[in-house]
């Protein structure tokens, strides 16, 4: 089966969790965007990704990209869907309308790509970067770079690329060496090579525009030289650039999109901002790129969801235990659905489910507060919310994303490994959103050592006190959420006590520190919708299944990381009486 989305589903988070209509009218460039435009963009979208890219994934995966001196061909069908894409002014959603967008919210386009990912996350790489370099462009871009490129990247008429790794640097784009060199007419000559870049060369669009971070001659070293340059795959006189694919790349997954070995030849580019602010230029998309990766994992979850529950609702397997369930009749054998570790499978991954996009599209709609809200305070929470909550979505969605769809992989048994059920496939595409857009050890380290305790975890506590305020401590839930919000504030402090004594503790611990923060984050969002859906028996078998199988790990992360505290203390302690003998 495709994957089809469902906007019931997201009405319902957006409407009854989120109260995401009546936010946006707040915001001036929203004031006409009302609950039936919302509803009516959902539909038309879901109606697309279901109809027109969801069919292509199994071909995408199977044939795959093919290269042959120097060019890529797409996999069958994927031109004519990515022109249907455009034709549709989908890339366009949530540009501004002076650019050829369609200036509708930033939370519609995180939807939109959800359901892209799991329809199709091979043909989704390809405008996947669009949201990233026009935002970028946007906000630094000469004016006549804008007026060359804007509209064309807003639009999709033509894709664009981030070409930042380089084969010796990986992560660590301090080492970056490629060149650029001024020229007299303002442009620059760009030489270098640069690895794992999705849609380096494709056959989708005419253009591509890369976005490349680089050196100028007299650049110092590390991270603070680096600068960004715009080398297009066309010059404007029509002429090709020499800007070459070298190969691309054999993967475990996402066959339908090529990552690409680039080289840069005397490339003709120009600078994007300013001098050695190449990843400043860079940075003004990264809050909305980690949460599409992280949409990226829940839609990947969600489709294999869909194939596993849909399997189980038809395989019969031996007699469930305890009483008869209605649905044997006459049949010798109970659908698996019906069987305890079945139903804890599929009923845990819908917790994470719908508790992650509650997460991710609260912080959509923060991005559309931080851009547009007239209140600089509010802008100013927004912005705290998006800093400190992105790494975490990023992190975990995409781990959940993997080992999620490997146990919806295993309601299949068997049959589970064939290709001919497309669940192996959401596995193996899957794995990759755990690596890129930094590695999740990195989100870890970001949030920790970057976010929490330069402050001593004040930003963080005031995240956290917001959506204490949210909650209502009288009703039982509420009342455990509002302690383990608490206990997330303190934990902050108390690592941020030890790591005077350790420096290098926070790194040893922060991805424990992050999946304490993503837990407390997803017992805020059921409490929220359990508010919602108090006559939903669905909802109610998966806020138990988060409550039974996924918050027990909040103990176990907290206390590793509040033992590992403890050992610091202990350590220095012996240390300082041996210093006073």
């Amino acid at each position: 089966m495709d994957y089809q989305p469902r906007p019931d589903d997201i009405r319902f988070l957006l409407n009854a969790v989120l109260d995401a209509p009546a936010r946006l009218r707040a915001l001036p460039p929203f004031a006409e965007v009302d609950e039936a435009l919302q509803s009516q963009v959902l539909d038309e979208a879901g109606r697309f990704v279901g109809a027109v890219v969801a069919p292509l994934n199994r071909g995408g995966d199977e044939i795959g990209c093919r290269f042959a001196d120097g060019e890529v061909l797409s996999p069958p069908g994927f031109r004519a869907a990515y022109q249907a894409f455009v034709d549709g002014g989908w890339p366009a959603l949530s540009a501004a309308t002076e650019d050829g967008g369609q200036g509708l919210p930033a939370v519609l386009e995180a939807v939109l790509y959800e359901w892209l990912a799991a329809a199709n996350h091979g043909l989704t790489m390809a405008p996947g970067l669009l949201h990233g370099a026009y935002a970028c462009l946007k906000h630094h871009g000469s004016d006549a770079l804008k007026q060359r490129y804007l509209s064309k990247i807003a639009t999709g008429e033509w894709l664009a690329t981030m070409c930042l790794t380089e084969a010796h640097a990986g992560s660590d784009l301090g080492q970056v060496r490629t060149l650029a060199v001024p020229q007299a007419d303002g442009s620059l000559r760009v030489n270098g090579g640069k690895i794992f870049i999705s849609g380096g060369e494709h056959d989708l669009t005419p253009n591509i525009v890369h976005l490349v971070l680089c050196r100028l001659p007299d650049a110092p070293a590390g991270p603070k030289g680096l600068s960004l340059a715009l080398v297009p795959k066309l010059l404007p006189d029509g002429t090709r650039n020499v800007v070459h694919c070298e190969r691309i790349e054999e993967k475990m997954g996402l066959h339908g999109s090529p990552t690409c070995t680039m080289r840069f030849d005397d490339a003709t580019g120009w600078l994007v901002g300013e001098p050695g602010r190449g990843l400043a230029a860079m940075f003004v998309m990264m809050n909305s790129a980690r949460l599409h990766v992280a949409l990226q994992g829940i839609g990947l979850l969600d489709a294999a969801w869909q194939k596993a529950d849909a399997y189980a609702a038809e395989r019969r397997q031996m007699r469930a235990p305890g009483p008869a369930p209605a649905s044997r009749g006459s049949e010798s054998a109970d659908l698996i659905a019906e069987h305890p570790a079945v139903r804890r499978i599929l009923d845990t991954q819908r917790a994470w489910i719908d508790g992650a996009r509650t997460l991710a599209y609260r912080s959509a709609l923060m991005l559309d507060v931080a851009a547009h809200d007239v209140d600089p305070k509010a802008r100013e929470r927004a912005q705290r919310w998006c800093a400190f909550v992105t790494p975490a979505l990023k992190a975990a969605c995409t781990q959940q994303a993997f080992h999620g769809a490997s146990e919806c992989l295993q309601v299949f048994g068997g049959h589970g490994y064939v290709r001919e059920w497309g669940i192996e496939q959401i596995v193996r595409d899957a794995r990759v959103t755990m690596i890129y857009e930094g590695t999740n050890e990195i989100q870890a380290i970001d949030l920790l050592v970057r976010k929490v305790l330069p402050d001593g975890g004040a930003g963080m506590s005031a995240v956290l006190l917001e959506l204490r305020d949210t909650l209502d401590a009288s009703r039982e839930a509420d009342a455990d959420v509002q302690r383990r919000l608490a206990q997330l504030r303190y934990l902050g402090t108390t690592v941020a006590m030890a790591a005077h004594a350790n420096p290098v503790l926070p790194y040893e611990v922060a991805d424990d520190y992050l999946r304490v923060t993503m837990l407390t984050l997803m017992a805020w969002a059921w409490a929220r919708i359990d508010v919602a859906a108090q006559q939903d028996a669905a909802k109610a078998r998966s806020a138990a299944a988060f409550r039974r199988w996924v918050l027990p790990e909040f103990e176990m992360r907290l206390g590793i990381v509040k033992k590992a505290c403890e050992t610091v203390a202990l350590t220095h302690s012996a240390q300082g009486v041996g210093l006073a003998r």
